[in-house]
């Protein structure tokens, strides 16, 4: 009698990559990455509860992934104040249900040379990169933690292991939520959460509008990447429903790169 063992079946396990039934809660989501990945996880069958600092552009995100056919609410609250943050989860808990994924995606660039970057700027990457993933990931966490189940997904950076000039501040919160995601595994992963950090590496995002239109950049950015070319937002979907699905169980404290190949080359 021929025997299969769990991790055969496992192999041919179509599920492992469904999120039906879960409800994902994606920071920073009314556009960019933050919409692109609330849209790929819906499309893999999670309930998407969509934050962000402003109501209106929020709104209208949630029409139109709601026109797309997917289960889909908003959150507003500014994820740089603990409190808000705080009272934004229990809200979301109450009223729409257990967040079993988490997006920590919300972020801001600020560039100018080192020696004439402003503490404002310093304050607000600070504030929006880091600080934020901390008070989110948290609150989030204490009702994960009694469940005993839970992915939370940090977004990274290629920036989180490479520096650039112009934009070294941006750089160390980078650095600073990588580690932050290797912390959190160590002191979570015994209760059963995962807890990985997906690194993007350069996308045509509304945030890199300048240096995409920037032809010297971009060839030599060509140049640099082994894959000859910037990333489309949608190429970072598959990384993150693998890191919030089953196929991820026993993956923790990991930074997955989806960049290209920048930074395994010289």
């Amino acid at each position: 009698m021929i025997q299969i063992t769990k991790a055969e079946i496992a192999m041919h396990d179509t599920t492992l990559f469904s999120l039906s039934g879960r409800r994902a809660l994606v920071t920073g989501a009314s556009r960019g990455i933050g919409l692109t990945l609330a849209r790929g996880l819906g499309r893999y069958g999670a309930k998407i509860v969509l934050n962000g600092r402003h109501p209106e552009p929020l709104e209208a995100s949630r029409a139109m992934l709601a026109d797309e056919g997917l289960d889909v609410v908003t959150a507003p609250f500014d994820v740089t104040d603990q409190d808000a943050v705080i009272a934004g989860v229990e809200k979301i808990e109450r009223e729409h249900g257990p967040i079993d994924i988490l997006i920590n995606n919300a972020g801001i660039q600020r560039r100018a040379p080192l020696d004439q970057f402003s503490r404002a700027d310093w304050d607000a990457l600070i504030a929006t990169n880091l600080n934020a993933v901390f008070f989110v990931g948290q609150a989030v966490a204490r009702h994960m933690l009694p469940r005993g189940r839970g992915k939370i997904v940090n977004i990274c950076s290629v920036q989180s292991e490479l520096a650039r000039p112009g934009i070294a501040p941006y750089t160390a919160t980078k650095g600073a939520v990588r580690n932050l995601t290797r912390g959190m595994a160590t002191d979570w992963a015994r209760h059963g959460l995962q807890i990985n950090g997906l690194a993007p590496g350069y996308f045509k995002t509304e945030m890199n509008e300048k240096l995409v239109a920037d032809q010297a950049f971009t060839q030599w950015l060509c140049q640099r990447i082994p894959a000859g070319r910037w990333g489309n937002m949608e190429e970072l979907v598959g990384a993150a429903v693998f890191l919030s699905s089953d196929a991820s169980s026993f993956v923790n404290g990991h930074v997955l790169m989806v960049d290209g190949g920048m930074t395994v080359s010289v």
